[in-house]
């Protein structure tokens, strides 16, 4: 498996990731709603009841995935190593979470769908968010809307300014993150089949009926999904599906993902990053050594220090 020392999230962030968190971040009132979300709803709460009712993994608990995520952590060159949970909910769900002490957890119910290499490109897809700083604004798209009216009830006066463009805004952003996770796991994985598959087995995927599943039939599903965009009212139908039909949908269709995964497999940009050139973390180096000023300061004072000590010897004799 190929790892990637010193890469930066920034070598593969998708743009429509970057577009929307620009345009998130330039709505008015989201520095605020921001700060008030952070001082009210901690992380650290999350974290004590997921160390009370989940499983921690490690080299002695769920030790096999525990190795997958150190080689994905590794890959992805993310320090310190996040927290690894495994959850008892038969939901097939994954999530990322926390700023200061960020953690995974993975269901239950997902490990009992996939195999090993489609567990790993879970977790690899998720170490994705971690990398890309994702997850103190997945935070505040899960929790806006009860945020919102916890903190307009707290007079901040907060409530006016958590409009519905600002929720619409966190939910669109969030989808684009997903984006940008894929192609960390297909970076660490090195094989589209696998995360697209991957992708199937979560939209819809029976661990009864796997062998009745085509991969290939999934991708014509794809790009029979694109092709309803002739029509410009099935346009209006996406989007509203997205924003309001079922409640805001905090992840694109799995149709939707495997076209953009498919594009970026082929692109120049994915070739040049398996080949070793991409754009690497920065490291501000501080130099520890005085300046010219600072060390005729030093020698001034040494200078004054012994002459204070001739003087005290002088006098003691």
């Amino acid at each position: 498996m190929a790892t990637y020392p010193g890469i930066s999230s920034e070598a593969f962030k998708h743009p429509l990731d970057l577009q929307a968190e620009q345009a998130l971040r330039s709505i008015p009132g989201f520095n605020l709603v921001a700060s008030k979300f952070v001082e009210f709803i901690y992380e650290r709460p999350q974290l004590v009841y997921l160390m009370g009712n989940s499983i921690q993994a490690g080299p002695r608990q769920y030790a096999s995935i525990y190795g997958m995520f150190r080689e994905c952590v590794r890959d992805l060159d993310i320090y310190p190593e996040p927290t690894l949970f495994v959850s008892q909910n038969p939901q097939v769900n994954s999530y990322a979470m926390g700023q200061e002490h960020p953690y995974i957890v993975i269901n239950t119910g997902l490990l009992d769908l996939l195999n090993k290499d489609e567990i790993k490109t879970v977790l690899a897809h998720e170490l994705g968010h971690i990398k890309c700083g994702h997850t103190i604004l997945i935070q505040m798209g899960m929790w806006v809307m009860n945020a919102a009216s916890v903190i307009g009830e707290m007079t901040f006066g907060l409530g006016n300014i958590v409009s519905n463009g600002l929720i619409v805004a966190f939910y669109e952003w969030r989808r684009k993150a997903e984006l940008s996770s894929d192609r960390a796991a297909l970076l660490v994985m090195e094989n589209p089949r696998t995360v697209m598959t991957t992708m199937m087995k979560i939209a819809g995927g029976s661990k009864k009926y796997a062998d009745e599943c085509s991969l290939e039939e999934f991708i014509k599903q794809s790009e029979n999904y694109r092709n309803l965009d002739e029509d410009g009212l099935n346009q209006i139908y996406k989007a509203l599906m997205y924003v309001g039909v079922n409640g805001m949908l905090s992840h694109p269709f799995p149709v939707e993902r495997i076209h953009y995964l498919q594009e970026w497999t082929d692109s120049t940009e994915y070739r040049d990053i398996r080949q070793g050139k991409y754009q690497r973390v920065s490291v501000e180096v501080v130099s520890t050594a005085p300046t010219a000023s600072e060390s005729e300061r030093l020698r001034r004072e040494i200078d004054e220090l012994q002459r204070e000590i001739d003087r005290r010897k002088s006098r003691d004799r």
